[in-house]
């Protein structure tokens, strides 16, 4: 019985090619549950698919229209939202520092590190520890190192020296 439909389906379409492809996407419809235009009489999805196309009880023009929506890869898509809506809920650039992971998916802070740190409780004697260590750090410069003018030019000098030394002792070991 299918050799007959197949012959009655190739008047319908423009080539066999293009009936594979027709009778291919119905058959698709027919096995993800849509009804067939047809009773079923024991026949398999691809059997009553032919049988449709040759009765023209669907269309083929939408069945070729659906197969190719299908194998589309890239698909348009009209956004309905206006900008507004976007300033209004969308906080990712505020949020996003440029960090990525290695699977590219950007890198968000996480809600542990937004958060705010505790206070520090500090006793007295702990602040006065603190501003005795700093004061004894930062002592006044004696006179000598006040007086004394060095320039940029002195400093290079010396630096250059003291690599031109190393370099000879380095040679001579």
């Amino acid at each position: 019985m299918a050799r007959v439909t197949v012959e009655d389906c190739i008047d319908k379409v423009d080539s066999p090619y293009q009936l594979v492809l027709v009778a291919k996407e119905r058959v698709t419809q027919l096995n993800s549950g849509v009804e067939a235009t047809l009773p079923r009489d024991n026949d398999k999805n691809t059997v009553i698919s032919l049988r449709e196309i040759a009765e023209e009880k669907v269309k083929v023009s939408e069945l070729v229209d659906s197969a190719v929506y299908k194998l589309r890869k890239h698909v348009e898509q009209i956004d309905d939202v206006s900008e507004e809506d976007e300033e209004i809920g969308d906080d990712f650039e505020n949020l996003y520092k440029g960090e990525i992971s290695k699977s590219g998916v950007p890198i968000l802070p996480s809600k542990r590190a937004r958060k705010i740190p505790e206070k520090i409780q500090v006793s007295k004697e702990d602040l006065d520890e603190l501003t005795n260590a700093t004061e004894v750090k930062t002592e006044a410069p004696t006179e000598e190192s006040q007086n004394e003018e060095v320039s940029l030019d002195e400093i290079s000098e010396e630096e250059n020296n003291e690599a031109s030394s190393e370099d000879a002792d380095t040679s001579n070991s």
